[in-house]
């Protein structure tokens, strides 16, 4: 049913369940599990160095907080025997998410939510929810551990 399967993540603690969630769904069903940590640039930058030089050490900072991201689950996969590709770009993070799915030909994404509500969502907006409004295959959202 699932070939492949795409695991977007942002290495935060909340994305751990989804994390779990994919690599048991590949295992599963002998799937090839894509990894992808999407860097978003920011709109202003404060305390980060003269001009373009500071963005650019911040970028290339959060880029490799990706590769260690993307690494240690593609890790992860390796010890259950789940083959796994890694990828990290710079962009707009929902948009991305859908265009590395449709280029990899994915069969579902396999999200996280971070459990916000109310203000806060609407305020800091949704990478999760934006996805599952545009994509055109199935999303499916794994909610953090309520306890933590």
């Amino acid at each position: 049913m699932f070939d492949r399967i795409l695991l977007p993540t942002d290495g935060s603690d909340p994305t751990e369940s989804a994390v779990t969630m994919a690599l048991g769904l590949a295992e599963t069903h002998d799937a090839t599990l894509h990894v992808l940590f999407v860097v978003d640039p920011p709109t202003s930058v404060t305390g980060v160095g003269d001009g373009f030089s500071g963005l650019d050490n911040l970028l290339d900072a959060l880029e490799e907080e990706g590769h260690s991201t993307t690494d240690e689950i593609a890790t992860q996969a390796s010890e259950r025997d789940i083959e796994t590709t890694a990828a990290v770009r710079r962009g707009n993070p929902h948009d991305d998410i859908l265009s590395y799915a449709d280029e990899a030909a994915v069969d579902v994404i396999v999200m996280g939510t971070h459990g916000r509500t109310g203000v806060k969502r609407a305020l800091l907006g949704s990478v999760t929810e934006d996805v599952v409004r545009h994509s055109s295959i199935p999303v499916l959202t794994v909610h953090r551990d309520p306890d933590e």
